[in-house]
């Protein structure tokens, strides 16, 4: 048969849960068009794939895969998870014409600003992988006691993290709050850009080939509010990323994880279309997403000859 008789074969996009790639458990799916017309981009409101549209159903067994690699994750040394984080750079170095092809249809992006914001992203892996060795030194620290001891306080991960990704930013931003979480020794259910959810999905199987355990990290698609709602009131997790919330869906979902005291990351100020992706992924992330969803250890131990009989213990 020749090339130009030949039916293309579309993908099927799955969610990432658990390191497997199931269809949601509903069976439901959405379609996802591209955006604002851009040049070397296809028209506006094209077809490009049909997205699982998750469940309460999917994001419970999300929470469940996530608490199960919470021990073995935040267990591993600091530099592994590093080794871990580099490697996603290097299976995304390889995939890079696909990331761009996806981000520039999902986002509406010429060729060049999509190439140039999954080089970014690729960037901001080694860029976090450098940190997991090092949070502990700005985080953590010997602190001055006035008396026969010495205090050590030292950095801990938080557990289960539920992350709203960036609605606008599908790749750069979503790598943005995805790896931080993970660096720290977190494990992270992630919800996808609702509008623009591919890049996303396809990171799933960047990390399914990366030495990421499974359940480490899990990506859901579908309905932003519908999936936030149940993982805002779930009593296992233990925090929540609101950055790809809207302020009154913000409101709602900060309210319900008051229920068992999860740590909330507020999403930055709404710009004047209501999205919440005011914030400048371009710009050096800094460490304050690497310390958001850390608890502090802090132990007192008594010096002399007290502190060294209580040593061996």
């Amino acid at each position: 048969m020749s090339d130009n008789n030949r039916l293309g074969v579309f993908k099927t996009y799955k969610l990432y849960v658990g390191g497997k790639f199931p269809r949601s458990e509903s069976g439901r799916v959405y379609e996802v068009t591209t955006k604002t017309s851009a040049a070397g981009t296809a028209g506006k409101g094209q077809w490009l794939a049909n997205a699982p549209q998750s469940s309460r159903k999917d994001a419970r067994d999300a929470v469940v895969a996530a608490r199960k690699a919470f021990g073995g994750w935040s267990g591993a040394t600091a530099y592994n998870r590093g080794q871990v984080l580099y490697r996603v750079a290097e299976m995304l170095e390889g995939r890079k014409e696909q990331f761009v092809r996806e981000v520039a249809a999902s986002e509406g992006l010429s060729k060049s600003k999509a190439a140039a914001a999954v080089d970014a992203a690729i960037d901001r892996w080694v860029w976090y992988a450098g940190w997991t060795d090092k949070i502990g030194q700005i985080a953590g620290g010997a602190n001055p006691v006035a008396g026969p001891f010495f205090n050590l306080s030292t950095p801990e991960p938080t557990g289960v993290v539920a992350v709203l990704a960036p609605q606008k930013s599908s790749f750069l931003g979503l790598v943005s709050v995805i790896a931080p979480v993970i660096a720290t020794g977190n494990t992270a259910v992630v919800i996808a850009s609702a509008d623009a959810p591919l890049p996303a999905l396809s990171l799933g199987e960047v990390l399914a080939t990366s030495d990421v355990p499974g359940g480490v990290v899990n990506i859901l698609s579908g309905v932003t509010a519908e999936i936030a709602a149940p993982l805002a009131a779930h009593q296992d997790v233990n925090a929540i990323d609101l950055t790809g919330a809207d302020a009154e869906l913000a409101k709602e979902l900060e309210i319900a994880a008051a229920d068992n005291l999860k740590r909330v990351l507020r999403p930055q100020p709404v710009d004047t279309d209501g999205a919440s992706d005011s914030e400048d992924w371009l710009a050096s992330p800094g460490t304050h997403r690497l310390t958001a969803f850390l608890e502090t250890k802090t132990v007192w131990h008594p010096t002399g000859a007290l502190g060294a009989a209580g040593s061996s213990y």
